[in-house]
């Protein structure tokens, strides 16, 4: 820091803790840089109306408020949810998605204002510092990096807030009785920290803010019908909407009915685990509804292979490497085989549940004729040539090797033919 020429700085600021107390500290051990602030809506649903005054009031000398809603979804989660990625199998990636998208955002700011450094208010454990940084590299490696939680000397939360209160930031309603960390867009809201870090500990009922508990939803199920084309949500019941409008809706329609909730203990990028609950409402009605869509119209090769890389996308998302080319080769993949995923599937919603109603497609490859247990025109004796056939090397397996046993004076035991090795 000392000796280091820089000039200004943009922050990636949200308002919260850290970053409100990252302007003044920037300012201490900078020699007085510009910090210009870029916050994006990525539709987190707060009143921003009095950000920019907290932004100056700390030492800003702008703030950048952007709206981002429309592409965070639109080219952002679309295709996250067509691949159908969940983070080690559960978690929908709600916070992992946005971040490159807002360092995205970020870095074309500090392109337009001549930057000499980039800021970000992540800590040194987190996974946040990973998605930010892997982003400035991908887009504009030049720029200085600064990540304050890896510089100073604040190790906690509570000496946090004891720092903005000593350099006068307003915290509004941060305190050190209201611990909780939380992160949300319009995709889900994550809670972290407090009586979270004990994995002994049920989360209270307070702590939820996106959803209901299904014991206060409805006591009858709430229909609805999500139109696809080529693995993408394009309208409800039949009317064509625009993606946030299609997001927006599933949000409530889940939240009413106490659907979205998730406790997770995850595997962070540093190799730690940590424990997120997540309330993901609109996002887990598409998964689902997606996902029973995808096995009426993909055959089983395809099928098993996209399953394979959406591991792999999940962890591209998670890892902060959404502006790679191997993500961008994962995509290509999914949008070819996701080429005749078109179609409508209605669910009924009923406190917490998502139950499939029906799945409609043009595509479907699912023949009543040849499922059907009734009279069909499925030849059953065509099964036999295709037994002896698709059998044939777990036969010749077995016969070798009661082959070898007899010759070794052995009587082959049931169990064993498949397994036996000799020689």
């Amino acid at each position: 820091m000392a000796g280091e020429k820089i000039k200004k700085i943009v922050l990636a600021y949200s308002g919260g803790l850290d970053t409100s107390i990252i302007i003044p500290w920037l300012k201490e051990n900078y020699d007085n840089p510009e910090v210009v602030c870029v916050c994006t809506d990525v539709g987190q649903n707060e009143d921003l109306s009095g950000l920019e005054a907290k932004a100056l009031k700390s030492g800003a000398s702008k703030l950048y408020l952007e709206d981002i809603t429309e592409e965070f979804v639109k080219d952002y989660l679309w295709p996250m949810l067509r691949s159908g990625a969940l983070y080690e199998n559960k978690y929908f990636l709600g916070t992992s998605i946005a971040r490159p998208l807002q360092a995205k955002r970020q870095v074309e700011i500090a392109l337009k204002e001549g930057a000499d450094a980039v800021c970000h208010g992540c800590t040194g454990k987190g996974n946040d510092q990973v998605r930010f940084e892997l982003t400035y590299k991908a887009l504009a490696p030049h720029l200085k990096v600064i990540a304050p939680w890896r510089l100073w000397n604040i190790t906690s939360r509570e000496q946090a807030i004891e720092y903005a209160e000593k350099h006068g930031i307003p915290l509004g309603n941060i305190s050190k009785k209201n611990i909780y960390s939380r992160d949300a867009n319009i995709w889900h809201m994550s809670h972290e920290g407090g009586d979270l870090e004990s994995t002994e500990n049920r989360p209270q009922e307070s702590l939820f803010q996106l959803t209901k508990s299904p014991k206060d939803a409805p006591d009858k199920e709430t229909l609805v019908t999500i139109d696809f084309e080529k693995g993408m949500p394009v309208g409800l019941d039949g009317r064509r909407m625009a993606p946030v409008d299609i997001l927006s809706a599933c949000n409530k329609l889940a939240s009413d009915n106490g659907i979205g909730r998730d406790d997770v203990i995850e595997t962070r990028v540093v190799g730690m685990k940590s424990r997120g609950i997540y309330e993901t409402p609109g996002g887990t009605i598409l998964y689902k509804a997606l996902r029973e869509l995808e096995m009426m119209c993909l055959d089983n090769e395809i099928l098993s292979l996209k399953q394979t890389l959406a591991i792999k996308y999940s962890q591209m998302v998670y890892q902060g490497k959404w502006f790679s080319y191997l993500r961008e080769s994962l995509d290509a993949f999914m949008a070819k085989a996701m080429h005749y995923v078109t179609g409508s599937v209605q669910v009924a919603l009923y406190k917490g549940n998502i139950i499939i109603v029906s799945r409609m497609s043009p595509y479907s490859l699912y023949i009543e004729d040849l499922a059907s247990f009734g009279e069909s025109s499925y030849d059953h004796h065509d099964a036999t040539g295709f037994l002896n056939l698709y059998g044939l090397s777990t036969g010749v397996t077995a016969i070798v090797h009661q082959n070898i046993k007899k010759k070794a004076g052995q009587i082959p035991q049931i169990g064993e033919m498949a397994s036996f090795h000799e020689g």
